[in-house]
């Protein structure tokens, strides 16, 4: 697997249809704040009015979200699970056990847009350190990564399945 495989976002057909919605609903809104700037440029002194700034950050808050969303939607793969095969990697539900630890944790391996906010499933990047770390792994292999504080965590990965939404 290559580094640009892993900047592909997996999402479900709902994961996608739910952004897209949020996307389109986004867009048309694009004139009710322009208004409100227009609206609130003819109070007057721009330098003492609260409503026109804002309406000018809420618009500049709104397009990076329209961009991040178009940029996230045109890049993803829709539908497609990954194969189950018990290989972690973007898209799967990877259930670990820490060392040291006896509990085992099971969390989505996927961006945040992904997760959906829904649900009890802990959602984590395939960017950050356990992510990065686990890439690629195989059922029973035991990685490494670095906390935070410098130390290293072991960690061995128990089951790898496609998420199901």
């Amino acid at each position: 697997m290559t580094v640009s495989d892993t900047q592909v976002t997996w999402l479900t057909q709902e994961a996608y249809n739910r952004l897209k919605h949020e996307l389109d609903e986004l867009i048309e809104n694009r004139p009710v704040i322009a208004q409100k700037i227009n609206t609130s440029r003819e109070e007057g002194d721009l330098k003492e009015n609260g409503g026109y700034h804002a309406a000018r950050e809420e618009q500049g808050q709104q397009e990076a979200r329209i961009r991040h969303l178009q940029e996230l939607l045109r890049g993803a793969k829709v539908g497609e699970a990954p194969a189950n095969d018990g290989i972690a990697e973007p898209g799967m539900v990877l259930t670990v056990r820490y060392d040291g630890d006896d509990e085992e944790e099971q969390f989505l391996l996927a961006t945040r847009e992904e997760g959906g906010g829904e649900g009890a499933l802990e959602v984590y990047s395939p960017e950050s350190p356990l992510g990065r770390a686990l890439l690629g792994a195989k059922e029973g292999e035991t990685r490494e990564y670095e906390l935070p504080n410098g130390k290293t965590q072991k960690v061995t990965l128990h089951k790898a399945v496609p998420y199901s939404g």
